[in-house]
């Protein structure tokens, strides 16, 4: 199979479309609405718990922006919230690129949109494994399918998407937008890609330390095995 190669890409992009999906909600309340007073046409997806925060933040303003992700797709979210985010839809409004026609007419062919900045944190698996007696169900519950995946796909896509994972970074990213008619730089992009590289690594990295340091005796008196 070819590779794709990219020549051309914009310097700035505006963010219009985004996907919102976090455990860590701290910051939205004030994130959030910065984001529609710089562009009030700005459209967010999202899932589960944060979707419900969303609309609690902005009341009434949220039925003219805020669209479920399970509605955008058309495929509900599992029990559990188990798959909400892993969608052919999803995927390809994360990696389209802006002048590869055979993209363009992907999004057109599915009513896709180009998502522009993606804000998503992990399952708090560090914190749940620090816990006293924590079991590896209640681990292995904690570990982070959807999230991880997003953020890799944006921040491999940063010649257009920016990938968002630390709220500490949200008054730096809605400055530049208020300071640009909305937009974000390949700059504050490759810096967010950087960062969300790091932030998917460690997480990992802390998976595999637990599951090696766990003996198997545990994972086995865990759980009810049936022999077949």
């Amino acid at each position: 199979m070819a590779m794709n190669i990219v020549e051309k890409i914009d310097d700035r992009v505006s963010v219009n479309h985004v996907l919102i999906s976090v455990s860590d909600k701290s910051g939205l309340e004030t994130f959030v609405p910065r984001l529609l007073a710089i562009n009030t046409d700005i459209q967010i997806f999202s899932t589960g718990g944060t979707f419900a925060r969303l609309r609690e933040i902005l009341g009434d303003q949220a039925d003219g922006c805020l669209t479920q992700v399970s509605d955008y797709t058309g495929q509900p979210e599992t029990q559990g919230g188990l798959v909400k985010t892993l969608d052919f839809k999803i995927y390809l409004g994360l990696l389209t690129e802006t002048y590869n026609d055979a993209h363009q007419s992907d999004l057109k062919r599915t009513g896709g949109v180009p998502i522009d900045m993606v804000v998503a944190n992990l399952y708090p698996f560090k914190e749940t494994i620090a816990k006293a007696g924590v079991t590896p169900e209640q681990a292995r519950g904690n570990i982070d399918i959807g999230g991880p995946c997003m953020i890799r796909a944006s921040a491999k896509n940063f010649i257009r998407v920016a990938s968002v994972v630390d709220p500490g970074d949200y008054g730096q990213i809605a400055d530049e937008m208020a300071a640009d008619k909305g937009s974000i730089s390949l700059a504050l992009r490759y810096r967010l890609a950087r960062k969300a590289f790091a932030h998917t690594a460690a997480y990992d990295a802390a998976i595999a330390g637990y599951l090696d340091g766990t003996a198997f005796a545990a994972v086995e008196d865990g759980y009810q095995a049936q022999d077949e």
